[in-house]
Parts: structure tokens; C-alpha cells; sequence
């Protein structure tokens, strides 16, 4: 028997589309089924003034295959030296729609990011000034902090006193991993909400563990025990708007990820939505689907909900997702839930 469900068409709030060949490889499997994304600027260099984000906003849309549509929405990386005038102005501009703050060495990318949260103040208060939103990768970078208590650890020491010191200042938390981050917005309405990725709601850290290494489920943040992907689930199919979709769906190339000391990351832009209606249906929630990944995000940047569709079709036959996508720079494995899914995406 056959199910359908048509939502507004969904954008992705947390993209990664890399540059040159990677970036052609991967922006058509956004593009697809997604209206917008809010892109990372972690390249090499970053993205830190509004010139390189318009130059770059312009490679993705060249990138862009004939007769697909799709609205980069650029973001600019949070340096000790950003101008907080050029970020006014990238922003008075259209073509800003948030900075995002990277602690040093916390991801991939992210040796530009900060060091010292005093040396950014005054951008920060610019941001809350005009209601631009930090977008905020949420780990602590110490050695002597567990990686998996590195973003509990955030919450109390870098993000409360960032929002208490800059009262207005709009902030996303970033792919969300842990009830202590779901909780962290369930107990503050103002200014605040947190993507949640697509991969976080499927596996745990066992998936990445037991049996041998799965390189593909290596992600920044780690993803963790059981009990945090069950309250990222209750939260993201909950209708409670400060969650929405953000994939941080992120290519890596298969031999950067199969090594001896691989790069994080899970590609997911291909079947998201397919594996996002598998959990809410789980859920019994399909009918938050929509305002998760079509309604929430545009609220909180102040956008319209876009006025295209997209229908998701359950049928009795698994979908056949590629498995992997090819690029001139070599293989990307596409995320493997390690479940049959019936739901394709149209």
C-alpha cells in the first residue's frame, strides 16, 4: 500500500558543499530536495569577509546544474580579527545570513576558529545589534575534556556566558548531540534554537565502535550514547519549533575518511529526507515532519517558508540509495543507516 505526505519544499541549515570539484560532485544531491542551505565557510582559506562570501556564493551558483534551483545563503567564520563593520555590512547587503563560530581546532577546517571569546566581543555585540545569528559549532577544544563530554562542557563554560553578556544575540546550536543540549533550549525560549542532523537521530556511538571502526560514522560532534539519541529524537519530532533540520552533511573523499587517521564527517545530503520521514514515521510523528525540516528553520532567520513542495512516497519495495557519489577527487560514501528504507523523496 502505498503512503504519501507532501510538505513545503525542506532547506538544510548546517551544509557543507566544500569547493571545485567536490563542491560539483555534491551541490546537485542538495539541490534535489532541498530549497536552501545555510553553507559552512570552513574552506581552505575560511570565509571571513562579505567579498570571499559573494565570491564564493557565486561558485556554488555556476556550480549549480542546469534547471535545478538552490539558494546558498552564506555565512561568515568567526575570526579574533573579524570587522564588525564588514559583517554589518555583509549583512545590510542580503548576502549574510549568519557568523559562525568554530572554537580553535574543534572540526575540520577549524584552526582559524577562537581562541580567545574577549577578542570577538565587539562583533558579537554588532551581531545582536542588527539580529544577525551566531551559528555556534557547541565543543570545548581542551585535551583534558572527554570527547564526549565536550559539549556539555560548552554549554556551561563558552555558550550561557557568551548569551548572558550579549543580551539579544540570536544563536543556533549547531547538530546538537546530547539531552544536555536539548534541555540547554527547552529551559531558554528567547533567541535561541538547534539544528539537529539527520545521521545523530540513527546511530549512536556504538554503531561507530562495535565490530570494528566504521569510518563512515566518525562525525565532530561524536555522536553518543543511546539515551542522547533517544532525547535528540523526542526533540526533533517533538513540534516544538527552536528544532530544526540542519544535515551538517559534510563529503569527505573515501580514502581521506578510510585511514589511519580519518576525517570526520557523514555524508547525507542524498537520502535525508527519505531516512528523516523512516524516523518520524518510528516516532508516530510524521505530522511534525514538515515544521522540522520545511517551517522551524525559516522562522528563526525571519524567512518565508518556501512555496515549492516536496512529496515523500512510502511504498512496499526498499529504496536503492547510490552508494556511494563519484567526484574528480575520488569516491564519497553516502550515509548508511544500516536499515531497509521505504521512503523515497520526490
Amino acid at each position: 500500500m502505498t503512503q504519501s505526505l507532501t510538505i513545503a519544499r525542506p532547506d538544510d541549515w548546517h551544509l557543507h558543499l566544500r569547493d571545485g570539484a567536490m563542491m560539483q560532485a555534491v551541490l546537485p544531491e542538495t539541490a534535489r530536495h532541498f530549497a536552501r542551505g545555510i553553507i559552512m565557510p570552513n574552506l581552505v582559506p575560511p570565509v571571513v569577509t562579505g567579498d570571499q562570501a559573494a565570491a564564493y556564493r557565486e561558485r556554488i551558483l555556476a556550480a549549480l546544474p542546469e534547471g535545478m534551483q538552490f539558494d546558498p545563503l552564506m555565512v561568515l567564520y568567526l575570526t579574533e580579527n573579524t570587522d564588525p563593520e564588514d559583517v554589518a555590512a555583509a549583512h545590510a547587503s542580503g548576502l549574510v545570513k549568519a557568523v559562525k563560530l568554530y572554537p580553535a581546532g574543534a572540526t575540520t577546517n577549524s584552526a582559524s576558529g577562537v581562541q580567545n571569546f574577549d577578542n570577538v566581543r565587539p562583533v558579537l555585540e554588532k551581531m545582536a545589534e542588527i539580529g544577525l545569528p551566531l551559528c555556534v559549532h557547541g565543543e570545548v577544544t581542551d585535551a583534558e575534556i572527554d570527547i564526549f563530554d565536550r559539549e556539555a562542557v560548552f554549554i556551561d563554560r563558552v555558550l550561557d556566558p557568551i548569551r548572558q553578556a550579549t543580551p539579544g544575540l540570536k544563536v543556533v546550536m549547531e547538530h546538537i548531540t546530547t539531552s544536555n543540549g536539548v534541555d540547554y533550549v527547552k529551559a531558554n525560549d528567547k533567541d535561541l534554537g538547534a539544528t539537529i542532523t539527520t545521521h545523530h537521530l540513527i546511530i549512536n556511538r556504538n554503531h561507530i565502535l562495535v565490530g570494528g571502526i566504521k569510518p563512515h560514522y566518525y562525525c565532530l560532534p561524536v555522536a553518543k550514547r543511546e539515551e542522547h539519541r533517544l532525547a535528540l529524537r523526542a526533540a526533533a519530532t517533538s513540534g516544538d519549533a527552536r528544532y530544526f533540520l540542519g544535515t551538517d552533511s559534510a563529503p569527505h573523499t573515501d580514502p581521506l575518511k578510510e585511514n589511519s587517521c580519518g576525517c570526520a564527517g557523514c555524508f547525507t545530503a542524498t537520502n535525508t529526507m527519505s531516512l528523516l520521514a523512516h524516523v518520524f514515521e518510528e516516532e508516530n510523528a510524521l505530522q511534525n515532519l514538515e515544521g522540522f525540516a520545511s517551517k522551524n528553520g525559516p522562522a528563526f532567520y525571519g524567512l518565508p517558508v518556501n512555496s515549492d513542495t516536496l512529496t515523500l512516497t512510502k511504498s512496499s519495495t526498499a529504496t536503492q540509495f547510490p552508494e556511494k557519489i563519484e567526484s574528480q577527487d575520488g569516491p564519497v560514501t553516502v550515509f548508511d543507516p544500516g536499515f531497509p528504507v521505504f521512503w523515497t523523496a520526490t
